[in-house]
């Protein structure tokens, strides 16, 4: 299996796959912050590091399965001046669905996953529109003791994942050193 993954970050996605017991072949990740990518190197010196996803007409990739994609949010999330695409780091989608049109051309069943945060319903319709779906929301504090609702674009087949009652408190008193 092949995954692109765009807005890679510390490459969470691999972890992702990784736990899942998803066999990866060759895992390409495009991200810009010098931090994100140290993080990733050090826990991930394997990936195939692109760069950045604005010169992505440059890379020469084999066919891809999988994308993932956490695209910018500043621009939709509540907490800004919800600029929405009209934010040059939220205008990134639109880099997503050049991206992904274009794999699609070359493997038919190519399967996505892109990430958000929760925003106003007129920015998810223009987002879903352009995928050709609706997200799934899930808050993280089902699986997590982090209280994050995301919204998750897929042709994958998802379920809301039950809650796994996980608190700071576990946190914290399982990381205690004695």
């Amino acid at each position: 299996m092949n995954v692109l993954s765009l807005f890679d970050g510390v490459s969470c996605g691999k972890l992702a796959l990784d736990r899942a017991g998803i066999h990866v072949d060759n895992y390409y990740a495009s991200e810009i912050d010098k931090y994100a990518i140290k993080i990733s190197k050090k826990n991930y010196p394997d990936i195939i590091r692109l760069g950045d996803v604005e010169k992505w007409k440059e890379w020469l990739l084999p066919k891809i399965d999988l994308i993932l994609a956490g695209s910018p949010c500043q621009g939709f999330s509540f907490a800004g001046k919800q600029l929405a695409f009209d934010d040059p780091r939220s205008k990134l989608f639109f880099t997503f669905i050049d991206i992904a049109m274009h794999h699609a051309t070359d493997n038919p069943t190519l399967k996505f996953l892109l990430e958000n945060v929760k925003m106003k319903k007129e920015y998810r319709d223009v987002i879903s529109e352009y995928i050709g779906c609706e997200p799934i929301e899930i808050n993280s504090a089902l699986v997590s003791a982090q209280n994050r609702k995301r919204l998750y674009w897929t042709n994958i087949p998802v379920e809301q994942p039950e809650d796994r009652g996980i608190y700071l408190k576990d946190i914290v008193l399982q990381n205690t050193i004695p």
